[in-house]
């Protein structure tokens, strides 16, 4: 054992260097050294910590992993009130507010904003003194808080010891104000572990957030993966600063995370064009937000405005449409892919979700039914994301009444047409239709083949597949190609333009990618990135037909074809009458080309790309667009065959992963600048 000096030496600076690694990991985003060796230095800091308790100090990073169960949380007084905001809900709105500030400030000059995410967390106050933090508080009822300072010092992104800007003071306190939240992945790794622990499921990432904090026992809180963004102080006249702008620089030099796409906005119109961009951004955003807060941007207007009794009169949140609502489930009606998957789907009272009315809802399985133990007659709260199919995120048992359903699955398919006895293989979620010639797999095969995921045919979507199927036109692949124009301009609702147009479209969906072809014909298990794997391995579809054929299985050689995928293709290829259809199609003049022909003059032809992290510029459905338009491929998972890992913001282990093996690593604007020079 060390004497008592030396390692109270050592302490001072392991705490030094694990609060600089802490820093640039969780909030640069920029690590010096790798979690190995972190783990290192923490590990030897919690040893002489041990070793010797009374050289424990309140910053010390062994804080992090939680303290010992609170048996009651202590309230205290804000100093400052952390006051609501008023809400505003469109363009008109936020003019208003602005109009109102003139009046108020009897002006008619222009006034300028901040313009910051709102985050659907948990608005919490961290106080510091000398730099150092002593006490952490729930916003509560605005006036009072909850003692939470044990939890909030397990969040890594939270300093307990503030860094020293330069060239500008640390106050003596401060009153740090800023908004606790769980990542959107985070949140559902958090879920599907309370669901495997048989707990029950936070309904969002707020409540989980919530719930993380209010942890009496702080090695519960340790264990969850909070994050953190700084928005604001308490009081502002205490800092070196003149707007709202400057606070969050500062905010920034003392070593707090602040969200990136906080804007400074020269007058309402920026303001407003914010606004939308951030509206337009909020799905593909790795945390949840639900609005905008718009401040005035300068400290001494601030002053002037003051508050209400209530809230600033120099803020305003502007939110977007919410996201959640409760609702009756009336109905269960079940739907037919076009694998044979019977998928339950709720009816709905029609409600006003994210701004679209909603009445359908996906309920995925009979053992998603089960788990959340919902009935018809059930009040049930549903969310939707982006264009996500609407999903129910759980009953409210509360509000039944007993007149409620249990949910069956049927016991044969329920196409009219078919009737086939359903079927549920061991080990799988779904009960299928095992009757390959069930009409409505037929129409979403097709549906599939002639869609964005399949030859992209223009004029032949799900609505016009699905005439041409009723009206006995097509009933397999082949009689596509068989179509007259008179044919089609008899159909409800098409005439000859259109008739003419989707012909084209179809004679030129002729001359396609032997990727595209695969994964257009929806073999089970075989999606984009497979049938990528499965042309670049094979120089035409006679030869992936050979292969599918060859006892010794070569599907199963090539790097990325799983069991199941290869399994699968060798089925399908082995089928006779697909082997038919193939021969018509060939017949017909349908040639896939092979990748060679395809990609070898393109700039990406050589490029395996692999994708991590949330991307800023574009969605990862556009990126991945972009590289196989000039060429190159796309990776699902990491393996040696990946030449360039792109990385977007929480890259996670992948990087650490892909730099161990020599694999070439790109952030966001240096992946923009490859393909925007080719």
């Amino acid at each position: 054992m060390p004497s008592r000096e030396t390692a109270k030496e050592r302490l001072v600076t392991l705490r030094e260097e694990l609060n600089l690694h802490a820093h640039r990991y969780y909030v640069q985003d920029a690590p010096l050294i790798s979690d190995g060796e972190y783990d290192l230095l923490f590990q030897e800091l919690l040893t002489l910590e041990e070793q010797f308790p009374e050289l424990q100090t309140p910053d010390s990073p062994s804080r992090r992993v939680g303290g010992a169960p609170l048996p009651q949380f202590e309230t205290v007084e804000h100093r400052f009130p952390m006051l609501s905001l008023e809400n505003a809900f469109n363009d008109d709105h936020l003019r208003d507010f602005e109009a109102r500030l003139q009046r108020f400030l009897k002006t008619q000059t222009t006034l300028s904003f901040m313009a910051e995410p709102k985050l659907d967390g948990l608005a919490v106050e961290i106080i510091y003194e000398q730099g150092l933090m002593t006490m952490g508080l729930t916003r509560g009822d605005g006036k009072h808080g909850e003692t939470i300072t044990n939890n909030l010092q397990t969040i890594a992104s939270i300093p307990s010891k503030l860094c020293q800007p330069a060239g500008k003071p640390i106050p003596a306190r401060i009153e740090v104000r800023g908004e606790v939240f769980l990542a959107i992945q985070s949140f559902q790794e958090l879920n599907e572990n309370r669901q495997r622990e048989g707990e029950p499921l936070f309904a969002n990432p707020r409540n989980a957030a919530a719930g993380s904090l209010r942890q009496l026992d702080s090695t519960i809180t340790a264990q969850r993966p909070l994050d953190f963004f700084a928005y604001g102080v308490g009081d502002p006249t205490a800092l070196p600063c003149a707007s709202q702008t400057e606070i969050l620089q500062y905010l920034g030099e003392l070593g707090f995370k602040i969200n990136p796409l906080a804007k400074y906005c020269p007058d309402i119109s920026t303001t407003i064009a914010h606004f939308h961009a951030l509206a337009a951004q909020r799905d593909n955003l790795p945390y949840e937000i639900d609005g905008m807060v718009v401040k005035v941007d300068d400290l001494s207007l601030q002053q002037r405005l003051g508050n209400k009794a209530r809230s600033p009169r120099w803020a305003i949140a502007a939110k977007f449409p919410a996201s959640q609502a409760t609702t009756r489930l009336t109905d269960i009606i079940f739907s037919i892919g076009r694998t044979g998957a019977v998928t339950p789907v709720a009816v709905l009272e029609p409600v006003n979700v994210g701004g679209v009315m909603v009445s359908r809802a996906t309920l995925h399985n009979e053992d998603e039914i089960k788990r959340k133990d919902l009935r018809v007659g059930d009040t049930v709260l549903i969310q939707r994301a982006g264009d996500v199919i609407p999903e129910v995120v759980k009953p409210i048992p509360e509000n039944r009444d007993g007149t409620e359903k249990t949910i069956q699955m049927p016991e044969h398919c329920p196409e009219p047409e078919c009737r086939h006895p359903l079927l549920r293989v061991s080990g799988e979620s779904a009960t299928r239709c095992p009757n390959p010639h069930c009409p409505a797999q037929r129409v979403r095969a097709l549906s599939h083949f002639t869609g964005k995921a399949g030859l992209d045919i223009e004029g032949l979507g799900a609505k016009g597949v699905g005439q041409l199927m009723a009206s006995g036109l097509v009933k397999d692949i082949p009689d596509l190609y068989h179509l007259q124009a008179d044919d089609l301009a008899a159909l409800d609702g098409w005439g000859n333009k259109s008739a003419e147009k989707t012909l084209i479209a179809i004679n030129n969906s002729k001359k396609t990618g032997l990727a595209k072809f695969i994964a257009a014909l929806g073999i089970r298990y075989v999606g984009e990135v497979t049938a990528d794997l499965l042309a670049s391995s094979f120089s035409s579809l006679e030869q992936l037909l050979a292969a599918s054929k060859d006892s010794t299985d070569l599907l199963l050689e090539i790097e990325g074809i799983g069991e199941q995928a290869a399994a699968s293709t060798r089925d399908y290829f082995n089928d006779p009458a697909v082997q038919e259809m193939l021969h018509q199609l060939t017949l017909l003049g349908l040639t896939p080309l092979p990748p060679t022909q395809e990609s070898e003059k393109q700039p990406l032809h050589d490029k395996v790309m692999l994708f991590t992290g949330s991307l800023t510029s574009f969605s990862r459905n556009e990126a991945k667009a972009r590289v196989k338009a000039m060429g190159g491929q796309v990776a699902s998972s990491l393996s040696k065959k990946v030449t360039h890992l792109v990385c977007g913001e929480k890259a996670g282990s992948k990087l650490k992963k892909a730099q161990a093996l020599g694999i070439t690593i790109l952030n966001e604007e240096e992946f923009t600048d490859l393909i925007a020079t080719h």
